[in-house]
């Protein structure tokens, strides 16, 4: 059962608080996701680089270092992407169990149980991507499932497709999910309009307070529990 806290009524001002609450682990999850993002830009780099010296200029050339600097690249690109779920997990913990999350707390869960969350990333990436490839609006319902999803994954033991399953129909089948879908599109145009207008800056900001609001909604409306 939830922490009291995360039945409240949802609002901005209330996000915005645990939001101040939380800004020491949101900003090691900002820093630690951009630094691993360049590192692997430059690792790619480096790579490419470094096989055309050795290599040469060639198609063949060119093409074999691309791929060895895809695969140096894909462990930065990995740990960059597992870290920044962080951002939606840990306003799930927050109202999962009415505690602050702290740095600590946050590097803890990732090593204690780095397999489930790492795995359960590619299977909802694979499945996000399969659905836009078939269609567009496949891979929308499956990317509007995300904060249920994350929530059963880091706040529950069940495996990653039961937790799918239940996630997505929680959100598409229950009295409140459609209601919750359209407060999740309202308050994305709202978080990347912010975004756009600071050139980026306004979502270092804006993506965790939307995701801690979004996740006291789900709550509040009984699609988690």
């Amino acid at each position: 059962m939830a922490a009291p806290i995360a039945f409240e009524a949802p609002s901005i001002q209330k996000a915005w608080q645990a939001f101040l609450q939380h800004i020491p682990v949101v900003l090691v999850i900002w820093v630690g996701s951009i630094v691993l993002s360049l590192l692997g830009v430059l690792a790619y780099a480096l790579i490419v680089v470094l096989v055309s010296a050795t290599v040469g200029t060639s198609d063949a050339a060119l093409g074999l270092g691309a791929v060895l600097a895809q695969l140096v690249q894909l462990p930065f690109t990995l740990l960059a992407s597992l870290l920044s779920v962080l951002l939606v997990a840990v306003p799930a913990l927050y109202y999962e169990h009415g505690e602050v999350v702290t740095i600590e707390a946050a590097c803890q869960l990732l090593t204690r149980r780095f397999w489930r969350y790492l795995l359960a990333g590619l299977f909802f990436s694979l499945v996000t991507t399969i659905g836009f490839l078939l269609c567009i609006l496949p891979g929308l319902a499956v990317a509007l499932v995300t904060p249920v999803f994350v929530n059963r994954i880091f706040v529950t033991d069940m495996g990653i497709g039961e937790a799918f399953a239940q996630s997505f129909q929680v959100v598409y089948r229950s009295e409140n999910g459609l209601s919750f879908v359209g407060l999740e599109v309202l308050t994305g145009i709202v978080v990347a309009f912010l975004a756009l207008l600071t050139c980026g800056l306004g979502g270092v900001v804006v993506i965790p307070v939307a995701s801690f609001f979004l996740q006291n909604v789900a709550y509040e409306r009984g699609l988690l529990r």
